[in-house]
Formats: C-alpha cells, structure tokens, sequence
C-alpha cells in the first residue's frame, strides 16, 4: 500500500490513494495511510452487510480502482460487478502456478520451493469472483537459488511486487482512458 501510495506522490502513477478499508483499525496499513492523511475506513469482511456497506463506501469516496494488499478475502460479487476490469491483485508468484485459495505469504513460497521451481516472481492481475484467476497484466520474474528459504525468496520478490503493482495500475490506467 505504501508502495502505490509513494508513486502516486512522486508522479510515477497518474492518480491518488485517497481510501483505505481495512477489516481492523489498528494495523500497520491503517497507521501509515493515517499518517500520510489518506482517509482509512474499517469494515469487517465477516459483518452480515459487508458487500452493501462496502459499495456505499466506494461510490461515496467516487473511487475509480481498487488495489488489494493483503486481502484474504474473495471480494463480493456486488463490488465486482460494479468495478469491471477495475479492481488489482498482487500475488507473490508467477500464475497460474502457486495460487489459490491458501496461497498467500510463507505458504506460496514454500510450494515454490518445494516444487523445485527455478523462477519465481510476482504477478498482478485483475481480480475475478475466483482466487488468482484474473487476467494477468504484468509479471517480474527473479530466480529462485539452490540456498533459498521461504523468507529470503519472499524478500526478493517483494521488491518485484512493488515494481510490478506500480507498472500493473499504469497498464490498467492506460486500458481505461483508451476505452474511454
């Protein structure tokens, strides 16, 4: 988040984080977009009008994109009908392998590992009412070395995440003024 926050402040991305919903107020994410005065809203994904209370929310901030981080959750189908083609994903692999339900964090890693890959990277991707099966816009590939962990390749690919979101929301951007 604070990635595409920095990008969007530096010209590097034509636009603004100007929300941030999370499922809890106190977190890491909530008190840096609060320090950067980048409006944070808490909504529980397991609350009975997730989907409705969620939509409000966008539709009032008149949000454009969406950019998951860190979110475990399929979205609701309410929130994907109404932003076709506008919401983003980052994976930490390079799909199709290595996604899915459970595939987040340590977890991808390990199967890459496990799996004797020998490149990894990261992926972003439009988000469908499916885990990790949206079209993919880009894609960062770094090899995986014979002495890897799962936390040393989990930090070479985060630099590529960053790399990778900030070309994936331009792409996207670029694909909506076209339609336009």
């Amino acid at each position: 988040m604070m990635n595409l926050i920095r990008a969007c402040q530096q010209g590097r991305i034509e636009g603004d984080v100007c929300l941030v919903v999370s499922p809890v107020a106190q977190n890491p994410a909530s008190m840096l977009a609060t320090s950067e005065n980048i409006r944070v809203e808490v909504l529980d994904p397991k609350s009975p009008h997730y989907a409705q209370a969620l939509l409000i929310l966008l539709q009032s901030a008149e949000i454009d994109m969406i950019c998951l981080a860190g979110y475990m959750n399929l979205l609701p189908t309410t929130i994907l009908q109404h932003f076709p083609n506008r919401i983003l994903n980052v994976h930490p692999a390079l799909l199709p392998k290595h996604g899915g339900k459970g595939m987040y964090g340590h977890h991808v890693h390990q199967s890459v590992l496990d799996s004797g890959e020998t490149e990894t990277g990261a992926t972003i991707h439009y988000v469908t009412e499916n885990y990790d099966e949206g079209e993919i816009l880009v894609q960062l590939e770094c090899p995986v070395m014979p002495n890897d962990t799962a936390d040393i390749l989990a930090a070479r690919v985060l630099e590529l995440e960053h790399q990778a979101y900030i070309q994936g929301v331009n792409l996207a951007l670029h694909a909506r003024a076209l339609a336009h």
